[in-house]
């Protein structure tokens, strides 16, 4: 982070943690039967956030919910835009026919992302439903995706960016906003 970046703090390590308990709750009281729920996350922070969830819907109910990864790399319609990067393979433990998928992420923005990841999921066959779980809502919307649970509404702007921390992959926990000065954008 360059001297001009000012970090804000959107959610703080505590706040982070409630808000997980908070959407598990969310989810068990949504979902009928999580024997037939399926958490899916996409690369980077949605698989980390996939097995938070796992644990706290484990936590609250003994369940132990089932989870997968989906890569949307390939199915992205923006890729000249955003670049590519190195692809995590797509592990779906289970057939997705008739279950209850919760797709999972970081963040929402333009809703690129999760377009592609639902593209790519339903290359899998059918589930009964798809929602979607996201930590941060930027707005934005270039696409009219929506989340079914969320942490926080934080609208930005496009030269702002957020970045959620997990400490077993960044040595801290929370949720961060950073924005640019002008004069450091091109």
């Amino acid at each position: 982070m360059s001297k001009s970046d000012k970090r804000i703090v959107i959610l703080t390590e505590d706040e982070l943690r409630k808000t997980f308990s908070r959407l598990s709750y969310e989810i068990i009281e949504k979902i009928s039967n999580l024997d037939n729920l399926l958490l899916i996350g996409i690369p980077t922070r949605g698989i980390h956030l996939a097995e938070v969830m796992r644990k706290e819907i484990f936590t609250k109910t003994g369940v132990n919910v089932k989870k997968g990864i989906i890569d949307p790399t390939f199915y992205r319609d923006d890729q000249s835009r955003v670049g590519t990067r190195l692809i995590k393979a797509t592990e779906i433990p289970t057939s997705i026919e008739k279950k209850e998928i919760v797709l999972i992420d970081d963040v929402i923005f333009t809703g690129r992302t999760i377009r592609a990841a639902i593209d790519s999921l339903l290359s899998w066959g059918r589930p009964q439903k798809i929602m979607l779980l996201v930590m941060i809502d930027r707005g934005n919307r270039e696409l009219p995706i929506q989340p079914d649970f969320y942490g926080r509404k934080v609208p930005t702007s496009k030269k702002e960016t957020i970045k959620l921390c997990l400490k077993q992959v960044d040595g801290e926990e929370g949720i961060f906003l950073n924005s640019r000065s002008s004069k450091d954008i091109s």
